[in-house]
């Protein structure tokens, strides 16, 4: 089988969609499956208004048709909702191909914390959208329940997988900062709501890594914190397994692969009760989660490392592809199996 990915979000974006693309492409060999993207690197772009680093294409239906038909693919899924997104959707819809989609944005809420628009309007774009295609990928059960309140109906399970090899607790060290160590890992930007962590009375220290058009003004306004910056893959599993608590203020999320990283490197997680945390450890299983952030992060210093690595193993690559194929094969409407 050949599936074509159509995603606005794409390399250089380092983020969970490029991330869980990435991964999941590698993963679907072993099924003998195939996976084309067809992505704004090969078009002229603009920035995003208020957020440079993602790159908007700039081309045409036309256009964009001729090159999906070009990859003659099986099956096409829709990543992202952006322009290319877009017309792949007119496309589909015109040339009466199956589609399926993924939601991995909350956007609504995006794009009211930069612009005074209401979010009920977006929702009412996302719902036609996603529900014109044959199924919609996503993360987790509270994320499902959320959207199906809202009218969006074929919604499919598709959860994330984590490399427990590569994100270890062995990896821990002493990373010269005061202890304890809060750490949060991620986007620097502002649905991320980095200021709910660092205006926390904690003691210790506050580490941020990552890079967003946020990161100047958070630098400026919290000089006690420290501040990382980007950190190669290797050196982000020390950094994980060296933390005492991973904090997680983000209330936007549909996911979040930093959390089952931090899991798998034997760090609790702290959390608002929202979509993603509270799927996963909801259940105080590995982290807390709480309506009061500096609570939960207290009280994640007392989770057993031990458990948090238990909690991760259940995040498997190999089963998130299989979520996907079924998903794939039901808009198909075939039986037929792909055995790994």
């Amino acid at each position: 089988m050949r599936i074509l990915m159509v995603t606005d979000a794409w390399r250089p974006q380092v983020n969970g969609v490029v991330h869980t693309l990435e991964r999941l492409t590698e993963t679907l060999k072993a099924f003998d499956v195939a996976v084309d993207f067809l992505t704004p690197n090969i078009f002229h772009t603009l920035p995003l208004p208020t957020y440079p680093d993602i790159r908007l294409a700039l081309t045409t239906p036309g256009h964009v048709a001729r090159l999906i038909g070009a990859y003659k693919a099986d099956h096409i899924h829709i990543v992202t909702e952006g322009p290319l997104g877009i017309m792949a959707r007119r496309y589909c819809r015109n040339a009466g191909r199956p589609f399926t989609t993924s939601y991995h944005t909350r956007f609504p809420e995006y794009l009211s914390a930069r612009l005074p628009v209401p979010e009920s309007w977006a929702y009412r774009w996302l719902r036609d959208f996603h529900n014109s295609g044959q199924g919609t990928l996503v993360a987790t059960q509270s994320l499902a329940d959320d959207l199906a309140a809202r009218g969006f109906n074929k919604l499919r399970p598709w959860t994330r997988g984590v490399d427990t090899d590569h994100f270890r607790p062995d990896k821990r060290k002493d990373l010269g900062f005061p202890g304890p160590l809060f750490l949060c890992v991620g986007r620097v930007a502002i649905e991320k709501n980095l200021s709910a962590f660092l205006d926390l009375d904690l003691p210790g220290s506050k580490v941020v890594v990552g890079e967003g058009p946020e990161l100047a003004k958070l630098k400026a306004r919290y000089p006690a914190a420290h501040f990382l910056g980007h950190r190669p893959n290797d050196e982000l599993a020390e950094i994980y397994a060296s933390a005492d608590v991973f904090v997680f203020p983000s209330r936007t999320d549909t996911f979040g692969n930093v959390i089952i990283e931090a899991l798998a490197s034997g760090t609790p997680v702290a959390a608002f009760p929202v979509t993603g945390p509270i799927d996963i450890v909801g259940d105080g299983f590995g982290g807390a989660v709480s309506s009061d952030l500096r609570e939960a992060s207290l009280a994640a210093l007392d989770v057993d490392r031990a458990q948090a690595r238990e909690r991760a193993m259940r995040y498997s690559w190999k089963v998130c592809a299989e979520m996907f194929l079924d998903t794939v094969q039901e808009a198909l409407g075939t039986t037929r199996k792909l055995a790994a």
